[in-house]
């Protein structure tokens, strides 16, 4: 779908329309405009090279193809996915994982440029933040599987703290403020003594290493849809 001027029609500036589609819930306008425009510029390209040079033209707009695709792919790794990332995000329901998140085969496709990667990456994140954070616990999970010694030390810094709690609550450490303190800070040094030398920031590193990619590959590929508006109640 490509548009077409209006002279009729109001300048309406790049981000106020896009604020506007967001809080309509239809930013997918935005992302199939753009993959349209840019595999018309694409086919245009590699005709006008092959007309011009038949084999040279077509093996350089192919070149050019790989190489622009190249540059989007690693500039995903330069965005900063939880830029409109809020709180709130995580506060509503979690998008179906079926149609939702994984959706069909038609449902993904590669970037056509880095403002179309940046638009369905910081869209995706916020709209399957949940999604996300589900997945991060489950490689958390699987990572102190491979890890049994992390797994141990885990479970031993919280056995700590449900221990210095039941101490706090058993000798009123509230009414002393200062030992209190003290306390904290010793079991605080305990914690990550054992999370250290159990290897846990191993398991968290890769956690989060491998949470991190899935998220970014899938939000760029990830096509946008449009958001479901809540019916509105029938007028008496």
């Amino acid at each position: 779908m490509v548009f077409s001027s209006n002279p009729l029609s109001l300048s309406v500036p790049d981000p106020t329309f896009e604020t506007w589609l967001r809080d309509s819930g239809y930013l997918n306008v935005i992302d199939d405009h753009q993959s349209a425009a840019a595999a018309t510029d694409r086919s245009s390209t590699i005709t006008e090279s092959t007309t011009n040079i038949p084999i040279t033209g077509f093996l350089w707009g192919y070149l050019v193809s790989f190489f622009s695709h190249l540059w989007i792919l690693l500039s995903l790794f330069t965005l900063n996915p939880f830029s409109k990332l809020t709180t709130n995000d995580f506060s509503g329901e979690t998008p179906s994982w079926t149609q939702g998140f994984f959706g069909d085969c038609g449902s993904y496709s590669f970037p056509a440029a880095v403002s179309q990667a940046r638009l369905r990456v910081h869209e995706n994140v916020k709209r399957y933040a949940r999604n996300y954070a589900s997945l991060f616990i489950l490689f958390f999970a699987c990572s102190l599987y491979q890890l049994p010694l992390a797994l141990v030390g885990l479970i031993s810094s919280l056995a700590l703290w449900d221990l210095f709690r039941f101490l706090s609550d058993k000798w009123g450490l509230d009414g002393f403020p200062a030992t209190q303190q003290v306390l904290i800070r010793i079991a605080q040094c305990a914690t990550a003594i054992i999370l250290i030398w159990l290897n846990v920031q191993m398991a968290l590193c890769c956690a989060l290493g491998v949470s991190y990619i899935v998220m970014i590959l899938h939000a760029a590929f990830r096509k946008l849809t449009p958001v479901k508006q809540p019916s509105q109640g029938r007028r008496k």
